[in-house]
């Protein structure tokens, strides 16, 4: 049940108003502030540095602008090429900036409600009615007129719904810089992984015509009966293992490329002819720059977010909280009405009157208080997701720079081992040739020698992926400029 008070009505319409401007005047005096707790950004302690440390990690100096086109510093500019139209084209982004515009277009309606809304009306008519003598006579009424109305913000219920609305819009803006953040890493990751997969197939192209001057010369040795058919046969199978392998990796390349085309807003096969010319893996810069885990708070777009959907529901606590006190409407109306058209100008046309109501909600079964501690309660969601967003940024960066600094080491190792094979496979087959091994001491060098070019090959394609991972988990890919002025 609500019960309302109706304060005045039907008055004069210069007493009307006066009593109008001095109720509003109270109103805004006593609605100086708005119920609800007001936003205070929580603490969130983080660690002092990264627990995992790397020779060529730069953990101080923070700079925005590097971090914001991280991808320069592996000097590709194909690749910078391929970021500048991913951002301008990807379908992806332009649906998240258009979420941008639908917040910003939101906080405009609710912005609304703080001020009068006004209705004009006109109206004509002619009425007909016939006497006792069964005579019709019409009139003609004309009537034009304004209503207005407004609920006053007193206890602050709309004012924390703008607030909830602007929180909302960031909310929209750093969702758009999440979406920025993942696209860029996506697209290098793939183009990364497109070099790899083009330069595992060079590497087996090469070790194919490699195979194929080997049997070349077990097919002499064996015509010369130096040697038996079974080595032909041997040379033959790894030949043709190494052929096998060829087709996934055109298949591979293939999907990589499809994968690339789509995130820049083309047709599956667009980059087939400009991204077909091999390339080889970029180089992994002497430095990354990461900062401090502090920064995280500063950068991460998911964690910005997460923030400001906290402070929107902080705001909502306000809104609810507003239901438990009383409303105020004030309402309006001028007009004119005559007989004629002629005569809706006169003075005596003129009507007028103000109304002011008070509403309460008195009985409502406890609803609207069990509102209230609802929107605590998910109040206390909104932090504790905030809190466990923060641990999983912390994760995402330990494991980025783990993974970066093991996969050196293991780089460094199979370098090793690949100019030791590279020797081992040339050292056997001359000596095969001259009748010192079997073939079975040049089979397995040839095979040791593919692999180990095949592990080094992803090994120098999975230190760049390290890097792009880690950019993507301290937040690299946008600046302020982002969602600016869209």
């Amino acid at each position: 049940m609500d019960r309302s008070v109706q304060i005045f009505t039907g008055v004069g319409v210069h007493r009307g108003l006066r009593l109008l401007l001095g109720l509003v005047t109270i109103c805004f005096l006593a609605g100086c502030g708005a119920v609800g707790p007001d936003y205070v950004r929580p603490d969130m302690p983080v660690p002092d540095a990264w627990h995992q440390n790397a020779d060529s990690m730069q953990a101080e100096g923070s700079n925005d602008h590097g971090l914001a086109t991280w991808w320069q510093t592996l000097n590709d500019p194909v690749l910078d090429t391929l970021m500048d139209r991913a951002v301008k084209n990807n379908l992806d982004l332009h649906s998240a900036l258009s979420s941008v515009r639908q917040a910003r277009i939101r906080r405009g309606i609710s912005g609304a409600d703080l001020y009068p809304s006004v209705n004009a009306s006109g109206s004509a008519g002619r009425t007909y009615q016939n006497d006792i003598h069964g005579d019709f006579s019409s009139t003609d009424t004309f009537s034009t007129g304004l209503d207005a109305s407004w609920e006053l913000d007193i206890f602050g219920g709309v004012r924390r719904t703008l607030e909830a609305s602007d929180a909302q819009i960031q909310v929209s803006e750093d969702s758009y810089r999440d979406v920025l953040v993942s696209l860029l890493a996506e697209v290098a990751t793939d183009y990364v992984q497109l070099r790899s997969y083009q330069s595992r197939l060079s590497v087996a192209e090469a070790n194919l015509a490699s195979q194929e001057e080997t049997l070349k010369i077990t097919r002499w040795r064996y015509q010369a009966g130096l040697t038996t058919q079974l080595d032909v046969q041997k040379a033959k199978s790894n030949l043709e293992q190494t052929r096998s392998s060829i087709p996934s990796l055109h298949s591979d390349i293939k999907q990589t490329l499809n994968a690339l085309s789509v995130l820049l807003g083309g047709f599956p096969g667009t980059l087939d002819t400009e991204l077909s010319t091999y390339r080889p893996i970029p180089t992994p810069p002497d430095k990354i720059t990461v900062g401090i885990p502090a920064d995280l708070l500063r950068r991460r777009p998911d964690l910005r977010k997460a923030e400001r959907e906290l402070e929107a529901q902080t705001a909502q606590i306000g809104v609810a909280k507003a239901k438990l006190y009383p409303s105020l409407s004030l309402s309006g109306s001028i007009g004119l009405d005559a007989l004629s058209a002629g005569d809706l100008l006169d003075s005596d046309s003129l009507h007028a009157g103000t109304n002011a109501l008070i509403s309460w909600p008195v009985y409502k079964a406890g609803a609207i208080m069990r509102n209230v501690k609802l929107q605590y309660e998910l109040q206390e969601q909104n932090l504790i997701a905030y809190r466990k967003a923060l641990l999983v940024a912390l994760k995402d960066v330990e494991n980025g720079l783990t993974s970066y600094a093991y996969e050196k080491d293991s780089r460094a190792s199979l370098l090793a081992a690949y100019q030791a094979a590279e020797q081992a496979a040339k050292i056997s087959k001359d000596q095969y040739a001259s009748g010192l091994v079997d073939f079975t001491t040049v089979l397995d060098s040839e095979r040791t020698l593919l692999t180990l070019q095949d592990q080094l090959t992803q090994s120098d394609a999975r230190i760049i992926e390290d890097i792009v991972t880690i950019y993507k988990a301290v937040g690299g890919g946008w600046d302020s400029s982002h969602t600016e002025g869209s």
